[in-house]
C-alpha cells in the first residue's frame, strides 16, 4: 500500500502549520471579512466604497532573499517583505490595501517555519489595516530542491478613479523628486548579494549591526508616509517604487514621454551597507543604481511649491533631483 507521506508529502505537518498561524491571521480580520481560516475561498464585503471605486491588484515574490533567510533560520522578516513590497506596488497608483493572499511553496513543510512566515505576513497586514484573507502552503518534493522555500503574495486594494496615480498630465519640468529612505536592499538584488557575501562573516558589524541583520531587514512600507502627506494636503503627482531595476528602470514607468528625471547622487548619503556591497563586488557605480535602491526605497514627484509642507510632514525625506525636458535618457544620474 502506498502512502502520501512516503511520497514526501506530510498532510499532518500542513495541518499543524495552519493551527500555529490561526491566531495571527485572525488578528488581521476587519468587519469586511466574512469567512474564517480554513474556508475554501475568502469572503470580503465591499463596503464604504468611494464614488468611483477602482480595484488595484498586484502579485510579487520575495525572490532569493528567502534563501538567505533559510540559511540563517530567520523567517518572520520575509513575511513582512512580501506584504510591504506588494502594498508599495499598489500605493504608487494611490491605492490602499483591502486584503492579501499568500503562497508558500517548499520541498518539505516545517510547521514552525511556515507559521513564522505567515505570522510575519499577518503582522505586516495588521499594521496597514489589510486583511490576510487566505493563502496556500504547498509541499512539492521533486519540484523544489531539498530545503528550498518560496514566498509569494497578491494584494488587492482600492482607489477612487479621480485619485489614481500617476498624474502624468500635471507633471512639469521643475517638479521635484523626493526620496524616502529604504531599510536596506528590500527584496531586490539578492542573487548577487548572496554571491557577494559568500564566505564573509555574517556577524561582522555594518554600521553597528551584524551584516546578517542588515541584509534581512524587512522591506519598508510607505503607506503611512503617503497617508501623512494626504492628511497634510500635499499633492503627490507620482511615485516610483524602487524594486528590481533600481532608479534606471522604475522611475520612467511613471513619467510622461517628454520628461526625464535628473538625479543628484550626492543629495543623500548612501548607507554603509550599499557602499560595502559595491566595494566587495567591484561592480560599476552606474550598475549599482540599476540593481540596488542605494538607500532610497520610494521616489515621489511633487511641485516645487509643495516642498516646505512636504519636508515639515516627512523630515527624513530628501530632495534628490528634479524633472527636466527629455532630450535623451529618461533617467540621468549625476
Amino acid at each position: 500500500m502506498s502512502h502520501y507521506a512516503a511520497a514526501g508529502v506530510d498532510i499532518d505537518a500542513a495541518t499543524r502549520a495552519v493551527d500555529l498561524m490561526k491566531t495571527a491571521i485572525r488578528r488581521t480580520y476587519t468587519p469586511s471579512v466574512l469567512a474564517d481560516v480554513g474556508s475554501f475561498g475568502g469572503l470580503f464585503a465591499l463596503e464604504n466604497l468611494s464614488a468611483q471605486p477602482v480595484l488595484v491588484a498586484s502579485t510579487d515574490g520575495v525572490g532569493t532573499k528567502v534563501k538567505l533567510a533559510a540559511q540563517l533560520g530567520r523567517w518572520n522578516g520575509v513575511g513582512h517583505d512580501i506584504v510591504n513590497h506588494c502594498v508599495n506596488d499598489i500605493l504608487v497608483q494611490g491605492a490602499r490595501p483591502l486584503f492579501f493572499l499568500d503562497y508558500i511553496a517548499t520541498s518539505k513543510i516545517i510547521p514552525e517555519a511556515v507559521a513564522e512566515v505567515v505570522t510575519g505576513i499577518a503582522e505586516a497586514c495588521e499594521a496597514v489595516g489589510c486583511a490576510l484573507l487566505g493563502g496556500e502552503t504547498a509541499e512539492m518534493p521533486g519540484v523544489y530542491a531539498e530545503g528550498a522555500f518560496d514566498v509569494a503574495g497578491t494584494v488587492v486594494g482600492l482607489v477612487d478613479r479621480g485619485a489614481i496615480l500617476p498624474r502624468i498630465d500635471q507633471m512639469r519640468a521643475g517638479d521635484l523628486l523626493i526620496g524616502l529612505p529604504s531599510s536596506g536592499p528590500h527584496t531586490n538584488g539578492y542573487s548577487l548579494i548572496r554571491r557577494i557575501v559568500d564566505g564573509r562573516d555574517l556577524n561582522e558589524s555594518i554600521d553597528g549591526v551584524p551584516l546578517a541583520d542588515a541584509l534581512l531587514a524587512p522591506h519598508r512600507c510607505y503607506l503611512p508616509h503617503y497617508r501623512a502627506l494626504t492628511a497634510a494636503d500635499v499633492t503627490v503627482k507620482g511615485m516610483a517604487h524602487l524594486t528590481g531595476g533600481g532608479f534606471v528602470d522604475n522611475i520612467p514607468r511613471v513619467l510622461p514621454d517628454g520628461l526625464a528625471a535628473r538625479i543628484r547622487r550626492s543629495a543623500w548619503e548612501r548607507p554603509i551597507l550599499f557602499q560595502k556591497l559595491v566595494e566587495w563586488s567591484g561592480m560599476d557605480e552606474d550598475e549599482a543604481y540599476r540593481v540596488f535602491n542605494m538607500g532610497i526605497g520610494m521616489v515621489l514627484i511633487v511641485g516645487s511649491d509643495e516642498i516646505a509642507q512636504f519636508q515639515k510632514t516627512l523630515p527624513e525625506a530628501r530632495i534628490i533631483g528634479a524633472l527636466i525636458e527629455r532630450t535623451g535618457a529618461a533617467v540621468i544620474l549625476e
